[in-house]
């Protein structure tokens, strides 16, 4: 009988800031190599935060924005390495304050997100678009079948 290692996990966040009065969201360029392109503000959970701790301090320290009450609304999963699963959770929130201000990770900016040119955004710009703006999708999950990445939002 195969013996069922646990997994190790990192957890991150990203968040969906939206400004109702210009209906536009928080986008960030990242400048990161592994992950770079339009996105929204996030980063790693750490040891001992809160999931919302990490979420609020995430935002303001990429865009100097307070954010208050994120709503947890998804999850993006895959498996990083074997036997170590990456968790994003999706966090999104309209209530905000503070003057914006780009940071070291990225230029922080208000955009329509449907007016993002795939050619600039992060490959999984619009899956993740799909699950902050639907009530009906809340999982994007990357498996590895044989060598081949097969995506599911559900």
């Amino acid at each position: 009988m195969p013996q069922h290692l646990p997994e190790k996990t990192i957890l991150t966040n990203l968040v969906m800031v939206e400004n109702s009065d210009t209906k536009e969201v928080l986008l960030e360029n990242r400048r990161n190599k592994n992950w770079a392109g339009i996105t929204f503000p996030g980063g790693h959970v750490n040891s001992g935060e809160s999931f919302v701790e990490s979420a609020i301090r995430e935002v303001y320290e990429e865009s100097h924005l307070q954010i208050e009450n994120p709503q947890l609304i998804g999850v993006k999963q895959f498996m990083y390495q074997e036997h170590v699963r990456y968790i994003v959770f999706l966090f999104r929130t309209n209530q905000f304050k503070g003057t914006l201000q780009s940071s070291r990770e990225g230029d922080v900016f208000w955009e329509n997100p449907y007016q993002v040119k795939q050619s600039q955004a992060v490959d999984d710009f619009f899956d993740l678009l799909q699950i902050f703006k639907s009530y009906d999708v809340s999982e994007l999950y990357y498996q590895d079948y044989e060598g081949q990445s097969i995506k599911r939002v559900e």
